[in-house]
C-alpha cells in the first residue's frame, strides 16, 4: 500500500525542520569558533599602555603581551619592579631597559604576560607605599583582562625594585608562586639617586631582620643575584639574607656576580637558566 501524499509532505517538513536544526547550531558553533579566531587575530601584543586607579590616584604602567598570544590559554604574569631612576608617572620609563630590554632580545624565552609597574616620585618608598598597592592591582588587572593563570604569578625587581620585591613578598608571600630578587636590600637604606629613605622590612622588635624575613618566604622559591663589587648595596644583604633562608632549608639560589657593581640586572635578566627556572614554578 503506498502512503497517502499527506504522510509523505508530513515527513517532508519533519525532515526538513530537523536538518534547520542541524544547519542552525552548525552556524552558531561557526559563529562562535569565528568570533574567538577574530579575537585571537585582533589581540595587541607588543608593550601595551595601560593605567589603574587607587585611591584617587593614577598609575600608568605597561603589560607585556607575547605575540602568540592566545586568550584561550592561561598565561603566568611576572610582576616587575623598577629601581629607583625610574620613579614617574610616564609609564614608559621601567621599559626602557633591565628585564624589558632582555624581553626585546630573547622574545622567545617570555611566554608570560610582565606588568610592568611604577611606583610615583613623591618621596616616599613607592613600593613600600601606594606604588606597590598600585603594582598589586595591575597584577589583578592583568589576571583578569589577559587570562592569567593565579598560581604562576611571579615577583622580580632590582636595587629599590629588589626592596620593593622583598616587601612585597614579606607581607604577600601567599601571592607570588617564586621571587627573584637583584642586588636588593632589606636594611634601612638612603637611595643614591632618588634619595629617598626605605625603612627596614622587618619590624624593628624583630632580633634578627634577616632571620625574620626568611622565615615569611621559607615556602617560597628565591633566586638571589648580587654583584660583589657592588659600590651601591652593599652584597652583605643579599648574603646576609641568603645565609638566613639557608638556615631553614628554604628553596634559594644565589649568584654572586664576580666583578659586577650595582648594575647586576642585566646579567640576571639575560640568564636563560633563570628565566625557565622561574616560569616553571607554581604556587599550590
Amino acid at each position: 500500500m503506498k502512503p497517502s501524499w499527506a504522510i509523505v509532505w508530513s515527513a517532508f517538513q519533519m525532515r526538513l525542520k530537523m536538518d534547520l536544526r542541524i544547519l542552525e547550531t552548525l552556524v552558531l558553533c561557526l559563529a562562535a569558533h569565528s568570533a574567538s579566531f577574530a579575537a585571537v587575530l585582533h589581540q595587541e601584543t607588543g608593550f601595551l599602555d595601560r593605567a589603574v586607579t587607587v585611591r584617587g590616584v593614577e598609575y600608568r604602567y605597561e603589560v607585556y603581551v607575547p605575540r602568540d598570544y592566545d586568550p584561550r590559554r592561561v598565561w603566568p604574569i611576572i610582576l616587575a619592579l623598577h629601581g629607583g631612576g625610574d620613579y614617574g608617572s610616564d609609564g614608559i620609563r621601567p621599559t626602557v631597559g633591565a628585564l624589558a630590554k632582555a624581553i626585546r632580545l630573547h622574545p622567545d624565552r617570555f611566554p608570560a604576560i610582565v606588568v610592568f609597574a611604577q611606583a610615583h616620585a613623591d618621596g616616599t618608598p613607592g613600593w613600600q607605599r601606594a606604588g606597590g598597592e598600585a603594582a598589586l592591582a595591575e597584577v589583578d588587572k592583568a589576571l583578569t583582562e589577559f587570562h592569567g593563570d593565579s598560581s604562576r604569578i611571579y615577583l622580580t625587581g632590582y636595587s629599590a625594585g629588589a626592596n620593593g620585591a622583598w616587601f612585597l613578598a614579606y607581607h604577600y608571600p601567599n601571592r607570588f608562586a617564586a621571587l627573584v630578587v637583584i642586588s636588593g636590600f632589606v636594611s634601612d637604606f638612603t637611595g643614591r639617586q632618588s634619595h629617598v629613605f626605605y625603612p627596614a622590612i622587618a619590624p624593628a622588635t624583630a632580633p634578627d631582620r634577616y632571620a625574620a624575613i626568611a622565615q615569611q618566604l621559607k615556602s617560597l622559591p628565591i633566586w638571589i643575584f648580587h654583584g660583589d663589587a657592588d659600590e651601591n648595596v652593599s652584597v652583605e644583604e643579599s648574603r646576609h639574607m641568603v645565609a638566613a633562608l639557608r638556615v631553614l632549608s628554604a628553596n634559594v639560589r644565589y649568584t654572586e656576580l664576580s666583578g659586577v657593581d650595582h648594575n647586576a640586572w642585566d646579567p640576571a635578566y639575560d640568564n636563560a637558566e633563570m628565566v625557565a627556572w622561574l616560569l616553571t614554578q607554581r604556587h599550590h
